[in-house]
């Protein structure tokens, strides 16, 4: 895929974000189809194995957040026991483009978009129940295209918020900060780190944000394409000095639907720690990313 049609590619997936004359439930809903039809094609007979070699780089690609590959997750997380009694529910479906780009021939700028959809019922809430599209997470990694002489992959750039969702579900607050990875690619092993730190920078939020993510991961790629990983997913909020600390467990198998590689993912979570109202126990993750190689 040319740069051009990338950049199209981000650009819709903002540009749909950011539409807020379009009704939420539409939104949700034409995501949420796409998804559906993702997992119906990955269930149905036309699902046959990528050839070994190709489908195994594929799996160990995806294995790091700022490889040059074109990929567009589609990932649903389900979580219970929100809210002060307990008894609410969340799903989030996150649409997580990935797109490189070429700068030069030493250094890629990869594009990491997150666009929550999130379809709450937390009772004692205003209204009960809530579906939004979420803030925006707009990340940009400035990579070297080869890893250094220690076999280390390294990306840093800027990481932005964009307030995109309503009052319930939105910080109504513009943010800004850094990001960083640092992995290591050896053998069928990966493993490393993803993080990033935003402050609020506007907006009519009336609280301000300093919050730190931290995703150390650690990741096995059998010759077959299938991938088990073990990945914290860790948020600390400065302002209210809490954590948010989910674990997940997740097996990934790389499949063709006719002529497209796909993913298919699907495993656990357990929060270790969350703040007051926030996810507690287990959850469940399950993904399918649409994968386009050069």
């Amino acid at each position: 895929m040319k740069t051009a049609s990338t950049q199209n590619l981000l650009a819709a997936v903002l540009v749909c974000a950011l539409n807020r004359k379009e009704t939420r439930a539409m939104e949700t809903s034409r995501i949420t189809l796409l998804t559906i039809t993702a997992l119906a094609a990955a269930l149905s007979g036309g699902v046959r194995l990528a050839a070994a070699q190709d489908s195994e780089q594929l799996a160990k690609q995806l294995s790091n957040p700022i490889a040059a590959l074109i990929s567009v997750p589609f990932q649903f997380n389900w979580d219970r026991d929100i809210g002060a009694n307990r008894d609410g529910k969340r799903t989030t479906l996150n649409v997580q483009p990935v797109i490189p780009i070429t700068l030069n021939e030493e250094w890629n700028i990869i594009s990491r978009t997150i666009v929550p959809v999130v379809d709450q019922k937390i009772p004692g809430l205003s209204n009960g129940s809530q579906r939004d599209i979420g803030d925006v997470v707009q990340s940009l990694f400035f990579s070297p295209k080869k890893p250094t002489a220690g076999g280390l992959i390294w990306g840093v750039g800027p990481v932005f918020l964009i307030p995109s969702g309503t009052d319930f579900i939105s910080a109504d607050k513009w943010g800004a900060g850094l990001t960083g990875v640092v992995l290591k690619q050896q053998g069928p092993y990966t493993y490393g780190a993803l993080a990033n730190h935003i402050w609020s920078v506007g907006g009519s939020g009336r609280q301000d944000i300093s919050s730190t993510f931290i995703q150390p991961f650690f990741s096995y790629t059998t010759k077959t394409a299938t991938s088990f990983t073990i990945q914290t997913e860790a948020t600390y909020d400065w302002k209210s000095e809490r954590w948010n600390v989910p674990i997940g467990l997740f097996v990934g198998q790389v499949l063709k639907v006719g002529n497209q590689p796909i993913q298919v993912t699907a495993g656990p979570r357990y929060y270790a720690d969350s703040p007051p109202g926030g996810p507690h126990g287990w959850g469940f993750r399950a993904a399918v990313t649409l994968l386009f190689p050069k």
